[in-house]
């Protein structure tokens, strides 16, 4: 005999979108990202295989939805990293981006597929202005107070950006080991804060 699906509290008030998404991430953690599909989400969501169609389109927008749920928990992360840590405000927030890509590399992986790419779902473009102004506050804010040093604060946090994308990539590709990953990343973040060029020597340009 089958065992009867799980029949999820978010569910029994109404909210089903709310309990797939939860289904949906529970199962991109277990799987990844190929391994979440529409049929395994309703069955865990407790509901029929036709349910989830009422409100996702097909299972990209499912996807999305998930992606926009994780990024609301990535943000929360990045900032209570702030709030804990001391020191620069810029390089918490960069350890907390990669800290969450280590713990949880496979929402990671759908938040690249969604946010680093050619183009962003519609449905992210106020999820993500929100994380990006917060980002730039930070920036003004450390460029003031004497922390960073003057610039564009989109240049400084593009470059910012790169540095721990790259990192997090590189550590959920498995290129840098896993036992000293986070050890490297705050090196090189430290290395990015301090600069990696000379300053003029006397009568140099």
């Amino acid at each position: 005999m089958k065992d009867k699906p799980t029949e999820r509290a978010g569910y029994h008030h109404g909210d089903l979108p709310a309990a797939l998404t939860a289904a949906a991430i529970e199962l991109l953690d277990e799987r990844g990202m190929d391994g979440v599909t529409v049929r395994e989400v309703a069955r865990r969501a407790g509901v029929s295989p036709g349910a989830p169609f009422r409100h996702f389109a097909d299972r990209q927008a499912l996807l999305t939805a998930v992606a926009d749920r994780i990024l609301v928990d990535f943000a929360q992360w990045q900032l209570g990293m702030v709030e804990s840590m001391d020191g620069s405000m810029m390089r918490a927030f960069g350890l907390g981006f990669i800290r969450f890509a280590i713990r949880h590399p496979r929402r990671f992986e759908l938040i690249r597929s969604r946010v680093f790419g050619s183009s962003q779902p519609a449905e992210l473009h106020q999820r993500l202005s929100d994380i990006e102004q917060v980002y730039t506050d930070i920036i003004v804010a450390e460029q003031k107070a004497g922390v960073l040093r003057p610039g564009d604060p989109a240049i400084v946090g593009l470059a910012g950006q790169a540095i721990v994308y790259g990192l997090s990539q590189m550590i959920t590709d498995g290129y840098l080991p896993p036992d000293r990953a986070e050890q490297l990343a705050e090196q090189v973040l430290d290395t990015f804060g301090l600069g990696i060029a000379n300053s003029p020597g006397p009568g140099e340009p």
